[in-house]
């Protein structure tokens, strides 16, 4: 039983790896980052000095985990050749470029079939994924976390039935995972409120995935009601979720080594994140399970 990882998306502004000290200036020990400007299809070359800053910062700094989130301009489950080519070639730079920071997990929304059907879709999601694993053998080691969305319009991964469905269709499973987001899944149907309904929702993630399927949760309240579609976060406990649906997360020693990251909405000063990594510790039975810069003094 480990110190839980606990953290929040943080702006990469004036490189990645001052994403680093933001997160440390909130005593997290874990952090979401996206690998270049979210808004442009391809980044820059890589900046090595920055590397090499967030190869020693992290440790430096007591960040013990990191996840990167891929643009959200990325639809691999388009019908559109150009589109699907463009989205599969921007994919394969977030790949590479989370390799070179040594990070892990690279979130992605598995994308929309715009009208093409979800058999069809799903199917587009696989091959992008099966010809970036393809092309990139050097990455075996960094892992495209497909996350479970709310289900607005022709989205996939709606439900864990969807996630399993691509899954099945990627040649290399080594290489694929699951984000579970809190608000997401709400929003989709899955009730996390009550200890029955997370304990259903938990049975249902191992019977379609297997629970080593997931590799990173997002924390966010939803504003949302249960089954609406609606994906907008809110602060933790300040949404339909409420707090006792983020304590059964926490206090689920299954989740032992698996980050928690937040990505509620704040302002600069990071005093929001703060204010919701402390609610969040509130919640933890175990105290030894905070991270030490959270611990109440």
């Amino acid at each position: 039983m480990g110190v839980l990882l606990l953290g929040a998306h943080m702006s990469i502004a004036g490189g990645v790896s001052h994403a680093l000290d933001r997160a440390a200036s909130v005593r997290s020990n874990a952090v979401q980052v996206f690998t270049k400007n979210n808004r442009q299809w391809i980044g820059p070359p890589i900046n090595e000095e920055d590397v090499e800053r967030w190869r020693t910062q992290m440790p430096a700094l007591g960040i013990n985990y990191a996840a990167s989130h891929a643009s959200y301009l990325i639809n691999l489950a388009s019908p559109k050749d150009e589109l699907w080519e463009k989205s599969r070639l921007a994919h394969k730079d977030e790949i590479r470029r989370a390799h070179a920071y040594a990070i892990p997990h690279v979130v992605l929304h598995p994308g929309a079939h715009t009208g093409a059907g979800d058999e069809a879709g799903i199917a587009r999601i696989a091959e992008a994924l099966n010809r970036i694993h393809a092309e990139t053998p050097d990455c075996t080691d960094t892992v495209t976390c497909l996350e479970i969305m709310a289900g607005q319009g022709s989205v996939l991964g709606r439900n864990l039935a969807q996630l399993r469905a691509i899954i099945d269709q990627v040649e290399d499973q080594t290489r694929v995972g699951v984000c579970l987001d809190t608000c997401h899944a709400y929003a989709a149907g899955y009730d996390l409120r009550s200890a029955d309904g997370y304990t259903a929702f938990i049975a249902e993630v191992d019977r379609w995935l297997g629970l080593e399927t997931v590799k990173v949760w997002h924390f966010n309240d939803s504003k949302g009601a249960l089954g609406s579609n609606l994906d907008r976060h809110v602060h933790i406990g300040e949404g339909e979720i409420g707090e006792q649906g983020f304590r059964h997360i926490l206090n689920d020693l299954r989740w032992d080594g698996i980050a928690m990251l937040l990505e509620t909405p704040k302002e600069e000063t990071l005093e929001e994140d703060a204010m919701n990594l402390a609610r969040l510790c509130a919640l933890v039975e175990d105290e030894g399970r905070i991270p030490p810069g959270l611990r109440k003094a």
